[in-house]
């Protein structure tokens, strides 16, 4: 910086003083010789010119790149410690369940003795059987459409490593997501509140009615895992990063494409909803519903129909319509059961109770002094 003389002189002896003054403070404040490799000079205004003294050390940046990394590694760490009691007790909860459904299966004093494998046989029922049927030989039909790919494909990429078990392999797929389900979800309610919060985050998850799906053979907890990622990464400002994770969801589970709504509210707000401070990022967006279009066009590809996914979902007796309408639609099944211990009744019951139940918590996030900040 070039200093005028004349009038200026007087504020250049004063800009020196506090110059030194500032200098021995962050000398003071800086790690020795010792503990640097290399050393950047600080300039010291003295009678109009700059002077570099040799004995002032500062912190590399390599340093400060490499301590970044490290702490947010150590913040992932942190999170594992946290969250895996929680993630241990449920599956101890899970494993006790599995063998106690075994009596309910054989009569009473029955001498019957089942092998051990039965108990994570327990769990290959319903739309697991599916995948690994999808995983073993593909889309055999139409119907399977349905069920949208990832999930059987990664679960054929891991037969090679469970001597072909699809099941197992399923498994290992959705328990280990959900892990990552329980960190992600720490991380991401501890950077918006803190760490009392996220951990009873966690916990409540953990204990919610359908947790066990987290564990089971479906693509629950992959979808919620990747879904996860969106939150956090756009949170964070890694749209890319961000758009990648979308596009894995919307490849689970059709319902991945909504995504693309919290992804761009997020991107204008961190933009502060101006148009011009939009870059080119903001096309990472795109990336989400690119998944659903990868699966349509095979579907093309395949039986000539991009919508076949959609279709297919005739074979399993779903159909377009309002919301709430299948609430209303058990409440009438039950109410026409002829009494509360019929099969109807029950069955319609166990899929309505916790509909009802996320509506219930879903109301007071927003109502009462226990809401949403």
């Amino acid at each position: 910086m070039l200093l005028k003389r004349g009038h200026m002189d007087t504020n250049i002896h004063a800009n020196s003083i506090e110059a030194d003054t500032t200098e021995t403070q962050q000398y003071n404040s800086l790690p020795s010789k010792e503990q640097t490799s290399s050393v950047v000079t600080s300039a010291v205004v003295k009678d109009g010119t700059e002077s570099y003294p040799a004995d002032v050390p500062s912190v590399p940046i390599k340093t400060i790149e490499q301590t970044i990394a490290g702490s947010s590694w150590m913040g992932w760490f942190d999170a594992l410690k946290q969250v895996f009691p929680v993630y241990l007790g449920t599956h101890l909860a899970f494993f006790v369940i599995s063998c106690l459904a075994v009596l309910f299966t054989i009569k009473d004093f029955s001498g019957q003795v089942f092998p051990l494998y039965t108990i994570w046989h327990t769990w290959d029922r319903w739309d697991t059987t599916l995948f690994t049927t999808i995983a073993q030989y593909g889309y055999t039909n139409l119907s399977r459409t349905a069920l949208f790919p990832l999930y059987p494909l990664l679960e054929r990429g891991l037969m090679h490593l469970t001597h072909g078990n699809a099941f197992l392999a399923g498994l290992i797929i959705s328990n280990l997501a959900g892990l990552g389900i329980f960190i992600v979800l720490y991380r991401l309610v501890t950077d918006d509140f803190n760490a009392e919060q996220a951990a009873r985050t966690v916990l409540y998850l953990a204990l919610f009615p359908t947790a066990f799906y987290l564990a089971s053979g479906y693509n629950e907890s992959l979808f919620i895992f990747f879904s996860i990622c969106v939150f956090y990464n756009v949170r964070r400002g890694h749209w890319w990063l961000a758009g990648l994770f979308g596009l894995l969801a919307s490849l689970t589970r059709s319902a991945g494409i909504l995504l693309f709504v919290p992804f761009y509210y997020e991107y204008l707000r961190q933009h502060e909803f101006q148009l011009k401070r939009i870059r080119l990022n903001v096309l990472a967006g795109m990336l989400i519903p690119f998944g659903l279009a990868l699966f349509a066009a095979w579907c093309y590809h395949q039986y000539h129909d991009p919508l076949a996914f959609s279709h297919a979902q005739k074979f399993w007796n779903r159909y377009m319509a309002f919301p709430g309408f299948g609430i209303l639609r058990s409440m009438y099944v039950i109410e026409r059961s002829g009494g509360l211990l019929s099969f109807n009744a029950l069955r319609n019951l166990t899929d309505l109770l916790p509909d009802l139940f996320i509506l219930l918590f879903i109301f007071l996030s927003f109502v009462g002094p226990w809401c949403l900040p």
